[in-house]
């Protein structure tokens, strides 16, 4: 039989299996390699949330999905063309995501009595032979075998030769995409520099694996995907986590500070610690603290002492930081606040996305305790919006909340390198010391964007007052009088409203500037949104997008933006947060869009949802 080779614009890949199968491991070496080779692409890793759950169950079914593509690649792709399960357990929890008439490889060693009772199977069920009736093809393999028949000379334990399965199952599918194995082999040999005899092990499987999908008739089609066109430059894959830990970096060196990163460990937020702990030879300092009160709490000693200071966490860790996020802001000094967030409430689930912790962002706190809020929209972007929320909490003298979700911080897509004079200059000053003639030094004398000075403590003539109670304005002495509070209270609400001036205004991102719906969102669907919206317009329908990054304050032209659409439509995985928001301040009739489901929204979905309200305003 020969084998036709095909030319494809866009391909999507789902790897599922028991998360002792490499399923992480395996996607990111896919990923990387369609990175080098030129291609454009969104990830979607998808993780088990217990920690143990039973190996073979569906609870315990790690996933990851990859969209690549020779044309811009806006999301992780609804369906995938191609689905690798590991077990019975894997297929039962991702048969969903294929397309019709799609190819899923399988280990047969996964689909044995034992495996079919554990995925909640019915004893004489024969899943591969009923999905194949359903139209898909199956490429049933003995993985297992095959690895172990691979690996027969290297000496190893069993149990270390079946850990090299996932090469084998990656190698069959880099052949079947055309992708060299050259960067996975160097990843191989240099993480088992010390273990020469796994890496051999590990390259062989995935040579073999490679050789196997040549040399046998399983499939009819082979498949290659052309380099998209990008801009120039250097590109590497970065996660949203990277990016920040990148982009937190680059803010240190940028404003001529030493960085303090206090945090206590939490998914999905504590890749980003582990990232800036090897980052030390850039003067980044990281505190592992004992808990998350420690953690903000040192950070905002940090800042007083003047350091670019952060803290990080999701949303539950938000919530106990809370009061001292209050006390940074009643003292006016500058603190970032990362939430990486994730789906609640309480615990929840800890490894699934949501976007539910805005209101907290922007009103989770005693008192009239005004934030800035800013929102990454991909993982690539989480570097330049980490960048700028340094920026305004260095320039402005305000704690600044820095949202990201589980599905940027782990999804992965090309970014640019950027250089030094790419980056916005942060400037920084210090007051500077004076003889005070015996005068009491004011710390709250503000210049025209209602900043105060930074006093750094030691400073000659900078002796100040600081703490939670309220301050007299100017002094910082601690005042109970009235209309003290009422000036400083209007004070602190506008100082966070000023920042706006200093914004870029919003534009839109796709579509006319003006038509029959606008959506906007915020974070992490934007790519989603982006790909619908272009859909719906290649249907004729009149759609547009804007995506804010900046949510408190909000963009100084975002309401003259909205009045010049009929609808305005805010799809966001959560109940109606952002919408809340927009309702509030421009009394406008905006709708929602909303899902609370712990995934990304597909785009199919949307596009539906987008048309849906326009054909509605029509009847």
């Amino acid at each position: 039989m020969e084998i036709k080779d095909l030319k494809r614009d866009t391909a999507t890949i789902r790897f599922a299996g028991d998360s002792g199968d490499g399923i992480q491991l395996t996607g990111s070496q896919f990923t990387n390699t369609t990175a080098l080779a030129g291609n454009d692409l969104s990830t979607l890793p998808d993780f088990p949330a217990e920690i143990r759950a039973p190996a073979g169950t569906v609870a315990g079914v790690s996933g990851f999905q990859i969209h690549f593509g020779s044309r811009p690649v806006h999301s992780p792709g609804d369906l995938c063309d191609v689905l690798v399960v590991m077990n019975a357990a894997a297929l039962k929890a991702n048969i969903k995501f294929l397309k019709p008439g799609g190819v899923i490889i399988a280990n047969e060693d996964g689909f044995g009595k034992r495996d079919l009772s554990l995925a909640k199977y019915a004893p004489d069920e024969t899943p591969l032979e009923q999905v194949k009736t359903s139209g898909y093809m199956v490429v049933a393999l003995d993985v297992t075998k095959l690895t172990r028949a691979s690996l027969a000379d290297s000496g190893l334990p069993p149990k270390d030769v079946d850990r090299c399965k996932n090469m084998f199952i990656l190698g069959i599918i880099y052949w079947l995409y055309s992708r060299s194995l050259d960067a996975t082999i160097s990843f191989i040999e240099k993480k088992f520099g010390n273990k020469p005899e796994i890496a051999a092990a590990n390259i062989k499987a995935l040579q073999d694996g490679y050789t196997f999908g040549n040399a046998t008739q399983l499939f009819s089609e082979r498949y290659s995907v052309d380099p998209a066109k990008i801009d120039p430059g250097k590109y590497r894959n970065i996660t949203g986590n990277e990016a920040t830990v990148i982009g937190l970096t680059a803010a240190t060196k940028k404003s001529g500070l030493k960085m303090f990163f206090g945090s206590y460990p939490i998914t999905p937020a504590s890749d980003i610690l582990h990232g800036l702990a090897r980052m030390k030879h850039f003067d980044v300092i990281t505190f592992q603290a004992e808990d998350e009160i420690s953690a903000v709490t040192s950070s905002i000693g940090a800042a007083f002492g003047g350091n670019l200071a952060v803290t990080c966490s999701s949303g539950p860790g938000i919530a106990l930081k809370t009061e001292a996020i209050s006390l940074a802001t009643i003292l006016e000094l500058p603190l970032v606040i990362i939430n990486v967030q994730r789906a609640g409430p309480s615990t929840g689930m800890p490894t699934k996305t949501e976007q539910a912790d805005l209101l907290q962002a922007v009103y989770g706190r005693a008192g009239e305790c005004p934030l800035v809020v800013v929102a990454a929209r991909s993982p690539a972007d989480c570097f330049d919006t980490i960048y700028e929320a340094c920026k305004i909490a260095l320039e402005h003298m305000v704690p600044v909340m820095f949202l990201s979700d589980g599905y940027i911080a782990n999804g992965a897509e090309p970014w640019k390198y950027p250089t030094g004079d790419d980056l916005a200059p942060i400037t920084v000053a210090f007051d500077k010391p004076r003889n005070t003639n015996g005068e009491a030094y004011k710390p709250y004398v503000r210049d025209e964007n209602l900043v105060r000075p930074w006093a750094i403590p030691g400073t000659k003539g900078l002796e100040h007052r600081i703490g939670g109670l309220e301050k007299e304005h100017e002094t910082g002495n601690i005042s109970y009088d009235p209309d003290n509070h009422q000036l400083m209270t209007e004070i602190r609400e506008k100082k966070r409203d000023m920042v706006a001036r200093f914004l870029p205004p919003v534009e839109v991102e796709v579509g006319d500037e003006s038509g029959d719906l606008l959506v906007i969102g915020w974070g992490s669907t934007f790519g989603s949104i982006k790909q619908a919206v272009l859909e719906a317009r290649e249907e004729g329908y009149s759609v547009s997008q804007v995506h804010l990054r900046h949510i408190s304050p909000f963009p100084s032209n975002l309401e003259e933006v909205m009045k010049r659409y009929k609808k305005v439509l805010i799809p966001e995985i959560n109940s109606g947060q952002l919408l809340k928001l927009i309702r509030d301040k421009f009394l406008l009739p905006a709708e929602g869009y909303n899902r609370v489901r712990g995934v990304p929204f597909s785009v199919e979905e949307l596009k539906n949802a987008f048309i849906d309200h326009i054909e509605s305003s029509k009847s």
